[in-house]
């Protein structure tokens, strides 16, 4: 007579399931413990969904053998009369549920079978095996796309320099950017602000590990622009310049340098905005240090000054000046939040021909002076400068320039860092209004010559 899991019984009782689990190590229970009709609970009796058959069996058994004596024993010898058991009956929900519980209870025993096979000899084996294959095929090693970071990398590194400045008080760390082959280097001036007093020494590492000395051509902190020169220095290869003024907000761009001397490091984002005014070289007291500056997401942290920006092509759009910090501390030291400002690269360029050519630096002017503390939006004129151009354009004392070329001029700090963006000797239209900003008229001004 077979039982309802369809196996024979081997003797005259039925199997004792504690016994089925000698030799079973302890990971061998904790699978049995997933509802498996041959696990054993804590105390030693069948678990749950084995005391649930005990119980389907008891049940078939009083329902098929009323008023017949309790359980039948079985034939033990020759002389021993064989009683017949009467057949049992059972529901077909009941015969679902244990064909599910001992489905489970299989799969369960055959991860224990898997995971003590896995545990031998033969899977260290095999581990061992996996690690000496080689490689599987990916694109490490395959040539870069154009337009990838990769590919910028490659293309922007070699041009790229850590500059250190040493005094006997310290160290000044930044990063710059190799402009002609002879050794001239564009960098930030509050990168190498130490060195003018001529008490400092300046090194210049290359990204392919070749160190120069170098000494200051000449540097503007009005700009925060400088210039350096290796000494010694030729067939380097050169940084090439992108047109800033072409940027447009969401561009992706790259940013590289030596961020807390960590050299040749790269780091992408977009261009988040575009002419935002901001205080070059973190000169919070003086107007004339006012940039039209790029702000993009790309990190950029202490040392990164100096080091370009560049667009997907590899040309350098941008020259790494600023970051936003919620640091308090008392160093000051912060890193990225994701707001970092570059001096847009046609600037940067013209104030380095300037520094190169003459060793200083000068800006277009319109030839007012405006009110830092006005409560109006716009760039409120406080004086006229007599005989310069915003005298020649008729522009009067209190009136409000609330544009520039089209673009919404909102404070002072814009108008100066939009005028000092401009070329020399061109022509702008502001707008301009009463001493509330109201009454609008435009005004064509012809911007001083360098």
């Amino acid at each position: 007579m077979k039982n309802s899991f369809g196996s024979t019984p081997s003797d005259n009782t039925p199997q004792d399931p504690q016994a089925n689990q000698q030799g079973a190590s302890e990971e061998t229970t904790s699978f049995d413990r997933v509802q498996s009709p041959y696990s054993t609970n804590a105390a030693g009796n069948p678990s749950s969904a084995q005391g649930s058959y005990y119980q389907s069996q008891s049940a078939g058994a009083a329902e098929a053998g009323q008023g017949a004596a309790s359980e039948p024993t079985w034939a033990q010898g020759a002389n021993t009369a064989t009683v017949e058991k009467q057949p049992r009956t059972m529901s077909m929900k009941s015969a679902a549920a244990l064909a599910l519980v001992a489905a489970i209870g299989a799969g369960s025993i055959t991860g224990v079978v898997v995971s003590k096979e896995n545990s031998g000899s033969g899977s260290k084996t095999q581990v061992l095996d996996n690690l000496n294959q080689q490689p599987a095929s990916n694109s490490t090693g395959s040539e870069a796309a154009d337009g990838s970071v990769e590919k910028v990398a490659a293309t922007v590194l070699p041009s790229v320099v850590s500059i250190q400045v040493t005094t006997r008080t310290g160290v000044a760390e930044g990063s710059g950017s190799i402009i002609s082959s002879d050794g001239y280097v564009m960098t930030n001036n509050h990168v190498i602000a130490d060195a003018e007093s001529g008490q400092a020494e300046i090194t210049v590492n290359l990204n392919d590990g070749t160190e120069y000395k170098a000494d200051l051509v000449a540097g503007d902190q009005n700009t925060d622009v400088a210039v350096i020169k290796l000494q010694g220095a030729s067939g380097l290869p050169v940084m090439n310049f992108g047109d800033s003024s072409a940027l447009k907000v969401g561009q992706e761009v790259v940013a590289v340098g030596s961020p807390l001397g960590l050299s040749s490091t790269v780091t992408s984002g977009i261009v988040s905005a575009l002419n935002r005014p901001v205080r070059a070289g973190g000169d919070q007291n003086s107007q004339s240090s006012l940039i039209d500056a790029i702000q993009t997401d790309a990190a950029i942290n202490p040392g990164n000054s100096g080091g370009p920006l560049v667009d997907m092509s590899g040309n350098l759009i941008g020259m790494n000046s600023v970051i936003a910090s919620t640091s308090t501390s008392s160093t000051g030291e912060a890193g990225s939040i994701g707001l970092g400002f570059a001096i847009p690269a046609n600037f940067a360029r013209r104030v380095a021909s300037q520094l190169i050519e003459s060793g200083k630096a000068t800006q277009p002017m319109i030839g007012v002076q405006l009110q830092s503390n006005a409560t109006v939006t716009g760039a409120k004129i406080a004086d006229v400068t007599a005989g310069g151009p915003g005298d020649q354009a008729g522009l009067k004392a209190g009136e409000v320039i609330t544009g520039m070329n089209g673009r919404r001029i909102d404070s002072a700090d814009a108008l100066i860092a939009a005028v000092r963006s401009s070329d020399f000797g061109s022509t702008i239209t502001l707008t301009v209004g009463d001493e509330n900003g109201d009454n609008p008229r435009e005004v064509e001004v012809t911007l001083t010559s360098e």
